[in-house]
């Protein structure tokens, strides 16, 4: 059977046992720098181990699939060992595919392929991709590295941790001002962390001199707009959604993400209200993980009314963007929408349930 690791755990595992690898590493993220950095430290124990060969693969739905069976049996005459690592960037091999995954695990689980090791990295896997045939077939055997992804309120300590490993310490204060400069891209962040250590000594570093080094390297995105103003983030959904403003991003894209929860919520209330079924609905959207977490929050804590009211306005921003004039709406479509973001958040906010205490 296979077995999970966290993130700290390979870190242990291969610190203390280097050629002690298992056969099959599936490391699923969607944090590119941390799937980089723990794929980085199995080929290098790998090469350490005496896994001399290295297959790199990048594949899709459309790639040619008989490669990765073929590197599992290019044996060289002196006899090394091979590493194959595999890259699935959409996370959807399509059916061949997938029976040729099926195949990888069958050989590895059979120990037909002893001399080879896999590390197969993934996005982060949703139900649906748990449940395929292949992804089972593999999580029967693999050692599943499930990466986190770093949320703002964990950004800081994230920081803080990096800057010691360079043997430099950043005040409470910068470490958040720091982490509102790179919200949104850990590779941006890892970067800036890096120039740290190259312009400045080791020891304790002044926000004076973090704000001289570090750039205003934020990247906004609807998505995170979308998540701030559902968690009830007023302040940081109003700050997305300024940046998105000031990079020259499609208000009618902006609208769109908006409209989409929308409408998803207004169809939630409607069912709930009814006694429907929420949890087939939300299937049906296509609505999973922390999304859906979301959603079942302010669907449950909003009025009724809400939903259809906020659906109106987002019609009337639309006009707007036509350049039709609204009664009662602001002539500038950006400024309405932000009233429209902002109301959403602040009933999203003072309604959703209190966090425990620790």
């Amino acid at each position: 059977m296979g077995r999970r690791l966290s993130l700290s755990d390979l870190n242990r595992q291969l610190a203390a046992q280097p050629a002690s690898l298992d056969p099959l590493y599936v490391l699923s993220g969607d944090e590119p720098l941390l799937l980089t950095e723990a794929a980085d430290s199995l080929r290098s124990a790998a090469s350490a181990a005496g896994f001399s060969q290295r297959t790199s693969l990048m594949l899709d739905a459309r790639s040619d699939w008989s490669a990765v069976l073929a590197a599992t049996q290019n044996i060289s005459l002196f006899g090394d060992q091979t590493l194959l690592d595999l890259k699935l960037p959409s996370g959807k091999p399509g059916r061949t595919g997938g029976d040729t995954l099926v195949q990888l695990a069958s050989l590895l689980e059979s120990g037909a392929i002893a001399h080879t090791r896999v590390v197969l990295t993934l996005p982060r896997l949703d139900k649906a991709t748990r449940t395929s045939k292949w992804c089972a077939a593999l999580l029967n055997i693999a050692s599943l590295v499930e990466i986190p992804t770093i949320e703002r309120a964990a950004l800081p300590e994230w920081i803080g941790q990096r800057l010691a490993r360079q043997k430099q310490t950043l005040g409470r204060d910068s470490l958040e001002w720091m982490a509102d400069k790179v919200e949104g891209n850990l590779l941006a962040a890892h970067q800036e962390i890096m120039k740290l250590g190259l312009l400045y000594a080791e020891g304790a570093l002044t926000h004076e001199q973090v704000e001289q080094a570090v750039l205003d390297v934020a990247r906004y995105d609807v998505n995170t707009l979308r998540q701030a103003m559902l968690d009830g983030q007023a302040r940081r959904a109003l700050t997305v959604l300024d940046g998105l403003r000031a990079e020259g991003e499609a208000l009618p894209l902006v609208l769109w993400a908006v409209t989409e929860e929308l409408r998803a919520l207004a169809q939630l209330a409607h069912a709930q209200a009814k006694r429907g079924d929420i949890a087939a609905l939300l299937r049906q959207l296509r609505v999973f993980g922390p999304r859906e977490a979301l959603l079942r929050q302010a669907v449950g804590k909003a009025p009724a009314g809400l939903w259809s009211t906020a659906l109106l306005h987002a019609h009337d921003i639309d006009r707007l963007i036509k350049g039709l004039p609204t009664t009662g709406r602001l002539n500038d479509a950006w400024e309405e929408l932000t009233r429209l973001v902002a109301r959403i958040a602040v009933v999203c906010s003072a309604r959703r349930s209190p966090r425990p205490s620790r």
